[in-house]
């Protein structure tokens, strides 16, 4: 049984004080890869370091997340593209919109996004979505690049089930994370309803950990709750689950596992 957490952030300075212990521990649990997501130019060499220290299990993405889209962005997308000169990446991520911080560079945004999307085109690429408060905008630009092949994951999915099947039908998964068990979430009623061939596993640490660790950091081994949950929804067992949402992620990202 093998899971892919594939959306974690454990590079961050959330972790500063027992980041390998904390990726030994997520490895034990039988998550054995862990794909990060780049933020902005301050944190390229973090991400690298930890993805050279474990270079079996921690796979890099590379992209400019929207809160970082500010007044610099073009010399921030610039960095990124050269990026993708030096180093393998196994997606342009995160990238998307966000209007719920701040919606001062809303318009700039989109424009990073798109630049991105067209990243992702060349080099053939998958692309890691954050979506909050966008999932509509994000769905309608999209649609701009149907039959073009463009393929992804709607990073954090916690939107309706209407907008799910809209995202399914232009060929891109739902990121299914810690929200799902939380006692509030309505994101159970939908996932319900949808086949996990479209579904990926994440946790988005040090980010909304699941229950019972809801407020506290979230890791890369909580992943295991989150499946446990999903299989309890979809009346299915662990060891199902695991194995299709690990499926799904592997030929997404075009990676294999180390065991195989």
């Amino acid at each position: 049984m093998i899971f892919v957490d594939t959306h974690t952030h454990l590079y961050l300075n959330a972790f500063d004080d027992d980041r390998e212990d904390v990726v030994r521990n997520a490895i034990g649990k039988n998550i054995e890869i862990m794909l990060l997501p780049n933020i902005d130019s301050t944190s390229i060499d973090h991400l690298h370091s930890l993805c050279m220290e474990f270079p079996e299990n921690c796979f890099p993405m590379m992209g400019l997340h929207p809160t970082s889209v500010k007044e610099n962005y073009r010399d921030e997308l610039s960095i990124v593209e050269a990026q993708f000169e030096k180093h393998k990446y196994v997606a342009v991520g995160e990238i998307g919109i966000d209007l719920y911080w701040d919606k001062t560079f809303a318009k700039e945004q989109e424009i990073a996004f798109r630049q991105q999307v067209d990243m992702a085109l060349e080099m053939g690429l998958p692309i890691a979505i954050h979506s909050r408060e966008s999932i509509d905008l994000l769905i309608s630009i999209l649609h701009d690049y149907n039959k073009s092949g463009l393929r992804g994951v709607f990073h954090c999915f916690t939107g309706t089930l209407e907008q799910a099947h809209q995202i399914i039908d232009l060929g891109f998964l739902l990121g299914i994370g810690g929200v799902l068990t939380f006692k509030n979430s309505k994101l159970e009623e939908v996932v319900r309803m949808i086949n996990p061939d479209h579904i990926l596993l994440e946790t988005d640490a040090p980010f909304l950990a699941p229950v019972p660790y809801r407020g506290k950091r979230n890791e890369s081994a909580y992943i295991r709750l989150i499946a446990r949950k999903l299989a309890d929804i979809l009346n299915k067992s662990l060891d199902e689950v695991a194995e299709r949402t690990t499926s799904n992620a592997l030929e997404l990202f075009g990676l294999r596992l180390h065991s195989a």
